[in-house]
């Protein structure tokens, strides 16, 4: 029994030959003694620290309980080491505001930067730094959640895993019958403790809203919205889901937070940080109704002086909570992009139609006080179609519905919708040639956008009978189909010329960088749709020199919806971007103009900014020192005949059509470019 103990008591010895090291200096399951440590190293070069430990005495440092010392918390050094400048200001700010930092006892926060800026990767660092780390040594939060439109929830599966590297499983929820998902989100919620199997959801809006019941028997540490301006009117349904999530973290991600109305503004606001600015109806008394005053043209000088009063309440109250960065920033990193507006004159048959359909369906007697009725809107998206091609009113024709009756014998004789015919529609001629010109000149891809699925058709069968290559993108594409599209578009083997969009479907968040030139066909009423769409091909990653063309059938109904247009981003920029002179060009009551045609002017919109650099349309002097390229048109823009424009494609298409544009490049500051 003795000699059996002694063989059984022997100390532990290392099972390697010779070995000579230590044997450890900690038992496994006691407690290290000493400082608690941060995560990462705060003093390693280019790391970046969100938080700091006030500095102590010596005598202090005594007194102090080392079980309780608050520690660094540092950005993991994967992801500080590709964060821009610019990115690492912004993930101080998202967490300075999600840990009430900024204002204490409000924890939410608003990402306004543009479009191209990675907004999602300072998102993805602000989740992984809380969900590893805090002053107090431990996790901030057990649980994210990200909440984005349908076509992106796959793309911030990708980026989670693009940028941690398979350091984190997030559970990305696009698709499946009710029972499935229903079990996958009561286990997302059940999920308790330090390590978590899967602390990111990501789940789309439509989802979440059938879905919201599941969600709100626990609570969640974090939530993302992604196009949060889709949260812009409180009474919906999924405002109110989101809104009662037991989260009091909220960010919400908007590259355009205003979009119609100070209103929706406010909603966006009140989501994140419910309570700064009031309620509803005293937001409106107090900012709304005098800041909208002042803006109009007709405003008195008592009227713009309280509204700017006003203005400057509001941006020093929101800048608490919204951070907003143009990008002009991106100029460091990304090529140069030209942007045009190119007017392009109507053709004969066009112009005969809408002057008739003004005769006959009279939208104007429809108007009273600026308020649009349901037949108004129905005349606005005739006349839309007509200017993009009269194809898209030919069955209208045929049957003869108000404002098109006797319209069929204008058309040429034996007309078919079946083939396209470019010559019968301005714009779609001026596009044959940009499309021709490319294509023969260069290796360049070109980006369609329209705003109807009509107009994409057109663009097929231009497309075949040109023999171009192409794909296309609207609302019947599944989400799993449409990243693999982008995805091959993408490639620089891709044989593919063309991609086509419908901006309702694709416009937000597709990354199309395979593309250096993209055509906005058709402007919508808000700008942001606009901006959204145009945001597509320049972006990180993109190697080629950009060209932008907005087109506008000249002295129509298109010219006064891109006036309007500058009206809602002169609000936007007066709001967000802090303009200090953005002109009020446009009064509120000029709507009663939209069903008007002026076929002796060159461009509406050059007579209605009241140009100050332009004698003749030529420009004679250059815009402003400073003057910033985002908002005001009548400071950024140049005019251009066909002797001054410097783009060879847009050159070859001017006899087509084309009657005046404005254009900007976006590194004018860089270069010394007036």
């Amino acid at each position: 029994e003795a000699f059996i103990r002694s063989i059984l008591s022997k100390p532990f010895k290392v099972p390697i030959p010779n070995y000579k090291g230590p044997l450890g200096l900690r038992a496994l399951g006691i407690k290290r003694a000493g400082l608690r440590s941060p995560l990462h190293d705060p003093f390693e070069e280019g790391a970046l620290v969100l938080y700091e430990p006030p500095l102590l005495s010596a005598h202090d440092q005594l007194k102090i309980d080392k079980d309780k010392a608050p520690v660094h918390v540092v950005v993991d050094p994967v992801l500080s080491r590709v964060l821009r400048p610019h990115q690492r200001e912004g993930v101080k700010f998202l967490w300075d505001c999600v840990t009430s930092r900024r204002i204490p006892g409000s924890h939410g926060c608003i990402m306004a930067d543009e479009m191209g800026l990675g907004k999602t990767l300072q998102c993805i660092t602000l989740m992984w730094t809380l969900l590893r780390q805090s002053p107090d040594c431990k996790p901030e939060i057990e649980k994210a959640m990200v909440v984005s439109p349908s076509s992106l929830v796959r793309n911030w599966y990708n980026e989670v895993e693009k940028w941690l590297g398979g350091r984190i499983q997030p559970l990305a929820i696009d698709g499946g019958s009710k029972e499935e998902i229903d079990r996958k989100l009561v286990g997302f919620m059940n999920q308790r403790g330090l390590r978590v199997p899967s602390p990111i959801l990501i789940i789309s809006y439509e989802t979440f809203r059938l879905h919201a019941e599941a969600l709100q028997k626990g609570s969640v540490g974090l939530v993302i919205c992604d196009e949060g301006h889709r949260l812009k009117n409180s009474e919906n349904q999924t405002y109110q889901a989101l809104n009662s999530l037991n989260t009091p973290r909220r960010v919400l991600i908007s590259g355009t937070p205003i979009q119609n109305d100070l209103l929706e503004y406010f909603s966006l606001v009140h989501f994140v940080n419910s309570g700064i600015l009031g309620t509803a109806q005293e937001f409106k008394r107090h900012f709304e109704i005098p800041i909208l005053k002042g803006r109009d043209a007709d405003a008195s000088e008592a009227e713009r002086h309280k509204g700017e009063e006003r203005l400057k309440e509001l941006i020093s109250i929101v800048n608490r909570c919204l951070i907003r960065r143009t990008s002009d920033i991106l100029s460091k990193y990304l090529p140069v992009k030209i942007e045009q507006v190119v007017c392009c004159r109507l053709t004969p048959l066009q112009a005969e139609l809408y002057k008739n359909f003004l005769k006959q369906a009279k939208p104007v007697e429809e108007l009273k006080e600026g308020k649009i009725s349901v037949s108004s809107l129905s005349s606005i998206t005739s006349l839309k179609k007509l200017c993009n091609h009269p194809a898209l009113i030919y069955d209208k024709c045929v049957e003869e519905e108000e404002g098109f009756m006797g319209a069929l014998d204008l058309f040429p004789a034996g007309y078919s919708t079946k083939s396209v015919e470019p010559q019968l529609s301005g714009k779609m001629l001026v596009l044959d040639y940009i499309l021709a010109v490319t294509k023969s000149t260069s290796n360049d891809k070109v980006v369609l956008v329209s705003n109807y699925t009509q107009t994409l058709d057109l663009f097929e069968k231009l497309c075949r009978n040109r023999r171009y290559l192409y794909v296309r993108l609207d609302g019947t594409m599944s989400i799993k189909k449409r990243a693999k599209i982008v995805e091959r578009f993408n490639s620089p083997s891709s044989p593919e010329f063309i991609f086509m969009l419908s901006s309702k479907a694709g416009g937000c968040g597709l990354n199309l960088i395979g593309a250096n030139r993209l055509v906005m066909f058709d402007p919508d009423w808000n700008p942001a749709n606009d901006e959204q769409a145009m945001a597509r091909v320049w972006r990180d990653g993109q190697k080629k020199t950009c060209y932008i063309y907005r087109l506008l059938s000249t002295g129509t109904i298109e010219e006064k919806i891109f006036q309007r247009q500058t009206h809602k981003k002169a609000l936007s920029s007066c709001v967000v971007d802090e303009e200090q002179d953005v002109e009020r060009h446009f009064s509120l009551g000029e709507l009663k103009e939209l069903f008007t045609l002026n076929e002796t002017t060159t461009s509406d919109t050059h007579d209605k900014i009241k140009c100050r650099r332009c004698v003749n349309g030529h420009q004679v002097r250059p815009p402003p020192e400073g003057s910033d390229c985002t908002s005001d048109l009548s400071q950024w823009h140049h005019c251009a005949d066909k002797r001054g424009l410097q783009d060879s494609v847009l050159k070859a298409a001017w006899d087509a059509a084309v009657t005046f544009t404005f254009h900007h490049h976006s590194h004018e500051e860089q270069r010394g470019i007036p």
